[in-house]
């Protein structure tokens, strides 16, 4: 699981992207007993394929392989779901609206709110995901943002994922909510200089987009960690609806996805500019 828990493409602009969802490798110790196809819903499918021009832009790009349901990259460490676990946890435990809804580091149930397993997981075997997954990838963006503050003096985080068209009942706080077509999250204001996110939602609305700021979507874990704006360290959140590229049933892309990719393209291109 080591080897494989993630990609990550370098590149020499302050700009760094990465993808902590869209992950499809199913590792072997993953004990579901539920549907693969309920699992596969929780995936940002294909949004590391939107973004994979980064090389062209010399942009960084971070992919995890691991699915988002067996460790979720974007939690914190310690939003551990006591009821998924047959045995008290050995560290510092927060509860947040996640782990109400089943959905901490490690999912407990789908969006839609059915159980993932039959059987409670053992300490050890949550320890171990967070070891070879949550350590790894979050030790690769923070080396990578590091490089590229050291070479600029300043960096720009953007934290991609996808969204459903509607919200199912377990997946938010806001069961049921149609999503806007993007959503730029900086955590209220907190995690980047304001003017870079009013760029994006102004470039993507100027196009005709439906696009929300912090709503229903901040940012959390990655952002969080990230975003010291203070110290020319911006980090924000994108939200794409999964609508715009694929088929939300069979998980197909549909022929809206070549010209959002070549906005999204068009996007981190103004983007490095505004910065520079």
């Amino acid at each position: 699981m080591k080897e494989t828990a993630l990609t990550l493409q370098p590149g020499g602009s302050a700009l760094v992207l990465d993808s902590p969802h869209s992950g499809t490798v199913y590792p072997e110790d993953f004990d579901y007993a539920c549907e693969l196809a309920l699992l596969r819903r929780a995936e940002d499918t294909h949004v590391e394929k939107l973004f994979d021009f980064a090389p062209l832009l010399d942009v960084t790009l971070l992919q995890a392989h691991f699915p988002r349901s067996y460790l979720d990259a974007n939690r914190a460490i310690d939003e551990i779901d006591a009821e998924l676990l047959c045995e008290p946890w050995d560290a510092p435990v927060a509860a947040s609206p996640k782990t109400r809804l089943g959905k901490g580091l490690a999912w407990r149930l789908t969006d839609e709110g059915v159980p993932i397993y039959r059987r409670r997981l053992r300490p050890s075997e949550l320890r171990h995901r967070i070891n070879h997954c949550w350590r790894p990838y979050h030790a690769a963006l923070a080396r990578a943002l590091d490089e590229a503050h050291a070479r600029h003096g300043y960096c720009v985080h953007l934290n991609c994922h996808s969204m459903p068209s509607v919200a199912a009942s377990h997946a938010t706080e806001f069961p049921g909510e149609v999503h806007p077509d993007f959503v730029v999250g900086d955590r209220d204001g907190s995690t980047a200089d304001p003017t870079l996110s009013a760029w994006l939602v102004d470039f993507l609305a100027r196009r005709g987009w439906h696009v929300t700021h912090n709503h229903p979507y901040k940012g959390v874990e990655l952002v969080r960690r990230s975003g010291d704006p203070a110290r020319g360290r911006h980090s924000i959140q994108l939200e794409i609806n999964r609508r715009l590229y694929m088929d939300e049933a069979t998980l197909e892309l549909n022929p809206g996805y070549p010209a959002l990719k070549e906005l999204l393209c068009e996007m981190a291109g103004g983007l490095l500019k505004v910065m520079a």
